[in-house]
């Protein structure tokens, strides 16, 4: 049920929204400085494309002034439009019964694209 779930995750816009992090990625993954935050994005577009496979959770990490930092600068680079997206693909598909897995998915999603420093993705 799964595997079904991930296939249809990529027809509503979960490959869009894997494509925009590759993007991101290899645009941050350009300088040094973006080096870390391009990782991240990398991460989370092998995320979005099974996410039905994978939960989020808090790591160690999480309340260090470090990480703190690293948000903040995330949502400024671009983190803000990226969040964007899974909240209005989520709102689109929660409209339907049928969208309504999905629409959840995305909003899962929209929380680790805002502040995903001090976040660990585990597979289920």
């Amino acid at each position: 049920m799964k595997f079904l779930g991930n296939i249809i995750w990529l027809i509503f816009g979960g490959f869009v929204t894997a494509l925009e992090y590759l993007a991101a990625s290899i645009a941050l993954m350009v300088t040094i400085v973006g080096i870390p935050f391009g990782i991240q994005t990398l991460k989370l577009a092998f995320f979005t494309l099974m996410p039905f496979n994978t939960t989020v959770k808090d790591s160690k990490s999480k309340n260090s002034l470090l990480s703190l930092i690293m948000n903040i600068i995330w949502i400024l680079i671009g983190g803000i439009w990226i969040f964007l997206t899974h909240v209005i693909f989520g709102i689109l598909l929660a409209i339907t019964i049928i969208g309504l897995p999905f629409a959840r998915q995305h909003f899962k999603l929209a929380v680790v694209a805002l502040t995903p420093f001090g976040r660990e993705l585990v597979q289920k």
